[in-house]
């Protein structure tokens, strides 16, 4: 017997506007068809004025307690990935834990960029393993608008705002493959190509937020080998392999990285949640959000074999597998 990290509830929030391809026509040097043939993008969300990442992140944690049946008085610990938090300091998860009216266990932020949330999920469920907590919200909540240089075509027409939340809790397994929850977990950096992904801007170098800078072809071709080669990492460490994977749920950073990952894995795309094409990429908020919606949409059924995995800047990359 061994204790497993379940998800047992899972929940996401979008701001209201929606921006679609065709008014970003009028913001930017670009087409619709354009965005769409190089990204899958068609449209994105932004979060309204005033509306910090620490909101978007409440409404989805509130969404996945409601989800698991839970109150935030049940959950010892709350950890957020995000590149992108309200304040320099404290950090967004303690927002977080006093807008949910828990007064209990710690809350801390995690930045892996867009791995975040994989990241996050992989110290949760360590935590969870050694004792530390027995039920932990993990989100990614993000607001990438908010650092976009609006006269970079090639980067400002990708990303969006969101947040998406699941509730892990500490449940008792075989300690075979067959088990709910993470089963296993891959980690990777790589700081010498920091250069072709980054903000250029910060507290210690700039005292500004800075704006996303990024090399796309670079990013692409390091993307799609890493993506498939910690999947399988994962999935070997599992104990398992692709055939026994029965969704892919991956970063919605560009349709075109998750069709070649896809494929690179031996897996068709019927077995891929897509959410691109509406959210855009949402960094640390992509997978969480995507998982919420594979739940709603039906797809991701209890017992499912689920494979997430992202890669960011850093660059930093890894995936998770669990089982649903």
């Amino acid at each position: 017997m061994g204790k497993r990290a379940v998800v047992t509830g899972v929940g996401h929030y979008l701001p209201s506007r929606v921006v679609p391809n065709s008014e970003l026509e009028t913001l930017v040097d670009t087409t619709d068809e354009w965005i769409r043939t190089r990204s899958g993008i068609e449209r994105r969300h932004f979060a309204a004025d005033g509306e910090q990442t620490s909101d978007l992140a409440t409404a989805a944690a509130q969404a996945a307690l409601d989800h698991a049946g839970l109150t935030a008085q049940d959950v010892d610990a709350v950890i957020v990935a995000t590149s992108t938090p309200d304040l320099t300091f404290p950090a967004v998860a303690t927002m977080v834990q006093a807008r949910l009216g828990m007064t209990r266990g710690f809350a801390y932020d995690v930045q892996a960029v867009c791995a975040g949330f994989v990241f996050a999920m992989a110290n949760a469920n360590a935590m969870i393993l050694s004792g530390q907590a027995d039920r932990i919200l993990v989100i990614g909540a993000e607001t990438f608008s908010r650092i976009m240089d609006w006269t970079d075509r090639s980067t400002c027409v990708l990303f969006g705002d969101g947040a998406g939340a699941v509730v892990l809790e500490a449940r008792d397994g075989t300690g075979g493959t067959a088990d709910r929850g993470i089963l296993s977990a891959d980690l990777n950096s790589d700081g010498r190509h920091r250069d072709i992904l980054y903000v250029d801007g910060g507290v210690s170098s700039s005292q500004t937020a800075g704006y996303l800078r990024m090399e796309g072809k670079e990013v692409f071709r390091h993307a799609i080998e890493k993506l498939a080669a910690t999947a399988e990492t994962a999935l070997s460490k599992a104990g398992l392999t692709e055939a026994d994977v029965d969704w892919v749920v991956p970063h919605q950073a560009n349709l075109r990285i998750i069709t070649a990952t896809a494929r690179k894995m031996g897996i068709g795309m019927d077995r891929v949640v897509v959410t691109v094409a509406d959210h855009g990429n949402t960094s640390a908020a992509s997978i969480p959000m995507a998982l919420s919606v594979g739940v709603a949409r039906g797809q991701i059924k209890p017992g499912d074999l689920v494979v997430t995995e992202a890669i960011g800047g850093g660059l930093s990359w890894g995936s998770v597998v669990l089982r649903w």
